[in-house]
């Protein structure tokens, strides 16, 4: 049954067509098991499921607003396989988030914290920034890599110890991804931001809003960042800083190292 199990997941893994392409986001030479036809189906798929959970915003010229600023940032972001989409749903909660394929969706809440078309820029681009990346297809091929390998796992070996050390394995190389991710994300809207003709400090600024709507939010448990999916935002704002100016203030430093305390 092991040897059974051992080739059948071989012969999955051999069905998967890899092809090692230079990502412009990301600056590297990457493996991608996924096509861009399978991402964008995914896409799609996930998309439908949005819009039939969400409401989408009914303002025509809100919608027009953000697509044309979208549109602009997308056409800098290097990736031009896909067409991508900007999309408002009625949603008063503060945020954003892209699915595969090109697909970004902004709630009518986090629109209206804004300013400025700069800072409609700024989380459109941060969104921008992850699809470019193709950072939810490298997570999902990671995950079907630690499927594969808890199967083995499981077959090689019945200590539930060993199961349990794969797990957290796992999350810590799943956590480092994601907190990479973000970073790269806030770096590269700082640049398409400013490619874009908008004013890059916006970035900053619309994070530095964030920061203050979370402290109004009400008390969670405090982690150690290195443990954390996502960057505190103090630490995010130090590295935006970073990106935009090539140094930050020694507040930027110090609420950084101390970011466990910072927010909630």
């Amino acid at each position: 049954m092991r040897l059974l199990l051992f080739t059948l997941i071989i012969s999955a893994l051999l069905s998967f067509e890899a092809s090692a392409e230079y990502n412009l986001a990301t600056k590297k030479e990457e493996h991608i098991f996924f096509s861009t036809a399978s991402e964008v189906r995914l896409g799609r798929s996930l998309a439908e499921k949005v819009e039939e959970k969400f409401k989408i915003c009914k303002d025509i010229k809100l919608q027009e607003r953000v697509d044309r600023i979208g549109q602009q940032l997308a056409s800098l972001c290097g990736r031009k396989d896909i067409t991508y989409s900007f999309i408002v749903l009625k949603e008063d909660e503060v945020n954003a988030f892209a699915l595969p394929g090109g697909y970004v969706y902004v709630n009518k809440g986090a629109i209206e914290k804004t300013d400025s078309d700069d800072e409609i820029a700024a989380i459109l681009a941060h969104e921008v920034a992850h699809i470019a990346a193709r950072h939810s297809i490298k997570r999902l091929q990671a995950s079907i890599g630690y499927n594969i390998l808890s199967m083995l796992a499981l077959a090689a070996s019945k200590d539930v110890r060993f199961k349990r050390g794969a797990d957290l394995a796992f999350s810590q190389i799943m956590l480092g991804y994601s907190r990479e991710d973000e970073f790269l994300a806030d770096r590269l809207a700082v640049k398409y931001v400013e490619e874009a003709g908008y004013d890059p400090e916006a970035v900053i600024v619309f994070m530095e809003k964030l920061k203050r709507i979370q402290k109004e939010m009400p008390l969670k448990p405090l982690m150690p960042s290195f443990v954390r999916t996502h960057p505190y935002l103090p630490e995010r704002i130090a590295a935006a800083k970073q990106e935009l100016f090539g140094k930050m203030d020694f507040n930027d430093y110090i609420n950084r190292e101390i970011s466990d305390y910072e927010e909630r």
